[in-house]
């Protein structure tokens, strides 16, 4: 056999493989591309709790470690996580069957609320609507009941698909605390293999974004509560301590905050305190996007060093594109891809910089980290 027949069967048989593996990858992805929100909580969640794990696990016996305490384990985040939100909404749908209950009745229908002329612009169209279909009973009995069967139906599949991504996240959380330390390492191995030792870098600013993202939203959420919670009890609402709990808890998670308000306005509302209720919804909603869209990207900056409207951009776009998870991968891979670009611009300048002159210059800043917009991303 010639030295060319050899070296094209060599050639074929690479790129066989290669279109092997290429295949066998975009069969994998395509298969695993309805889970990947619940990969990526699972993982944005193991990464945020590990050092915690790490540490509960030390005091956990030996015999335990491989199934026993990465159950404890996870059983004790899924509470964590699933314990607040759950106890918010069961105090918003307890307020609300109790607002309900407060609304005038005049045989055996809903009149019109007083408050509902209170509401700029549409309150006097949405009176003389009400009134001119009968009521509220009156107007059930002409509603299309299909239409009102198909929301109740998509309201359902929207609830069950949630709680199925629910269940298999906690599922692979167990997988993923139980087998953590082999796929970090592996994981290592192979960034470092593909980019070389600059890999780790890229992994330690990856997983300190990530971490300041979610330390960011736990602090927004205690400032979102803790203010509200004022401006409740400045209006005079019962129980104003639970009402800035309640919008703490939901504040996490994008535009739901501004659900605990709009209760909060509603039983106001029903109280007869019209001026203060509206007084207090423009207070709440202020509170809400100042901790959003302020203070949320000036924590996250500080950690990743990028400016606030890069930190702004990633979150809302990442919203956009992935929805709430977005909210934390957004921030991490646009930091990741001012790292590139940073090594990128010193790459280029040492190119055609002189030798002598290399060792005398300043490192290069951060690329998405401007004179204005990195002063605000620093606390």
């Amino acid at each position: 056999m010639s030295h060319e027949e050899s070296a094209a069967r060599v050639d074929f048989k690479t790129g066989t493989r290669w279109i092997a593996g290429a295949l066998i990858a975009g069969l994998s992805i395509a298969i695993l591309w309805g889970f990947l929100k619940v990969l990526l909580w699972a993982a944005i969640i193991a990464v945020a709790t590990w050092p915690i794990y790490r540490r509960f696990a030390h005091r956990m016996p030996s015999s335990m470690s491989s199934n026993v305490t990465p159950l404890l384990f996870t059983v004790l985040v899924a509470l964590v996580v699933l314990g607040p939100p759950s106890f918010a909404f069961a105090t918003l749908a307890s307020h609300a069957q109790s607002w309900v209950g407060t609304m005038p009745v005049d045989s055996n229908d809903f009149v019109t609320p007083a408050w509902l002329s209170t509401i700029p612009t549409v309150g006097p169209k949405l009176v003389a609507l009400f009134q001119a279909h009968g009521g509220l009973s009156a107007w059930l009995q002409h509603a299309d009941t299909t239409l009102i069967l198909g929301w109740l139906q998509s309201a359902g599949e929207f609830a069950g698909r949630h709680l199925f991504r629910i269940a298999f996240t906690v599922l692979l959380l167990f997988f993923v605390y139980r087998s953590g330390e082999a796929l970090a390492r592996d994981l290592g191995r192979l960034v470092e293999g593909r980019v070389g030792k600059r890999g780790s870098r890229y992994i330690e600013l990856a997983i300190r974004g990530l971490r300041a993202t979610i330390s960011s939203t736990l602090i927004v959420g205690v400032f979102d509560g803790a203010l509200t919670g004022i401006a409740c009890w400045m209006a005079g609402l019962p129980n104003a301590y639970v009402w800035g709990a309640v919008t703490g808890l939901l504040a996490a998670i994008p535009f739901l905050g501004y659900v605990a308000v709009l209760g909060a306005f509603l039983t106001l509302l029903g109280a007869g305190s019209a001026i203060v209720a509206w007084a207090f919804l423009a207070t709440g909603a202020v509170i809400l996007f100042a901790g959003d869209k302020v203070v949320r990207p000036i924590l996250v900056g500080s950690s990743t060093q990028l400016g606030f409207v890069w930190v702004l951009m990633g979150t809302l776009g990442g919203l956009e594109l992935l929805g709430f998870i977005g909210i934390f991968v957004g921030p991490v891979v646009l930091s990741l891809a001012g790292e590139l670009w940073r090594e990128r611009t010193i790459k280029v300048e040492r190119d055609h910089t002189p030798q002598e002159l290399i060792d005398t210059s300043e490192p290069a800043s951060h690329p998405l980290a401007n004179s204005a917009s990195g002063h605000a991303g620093r606390t």
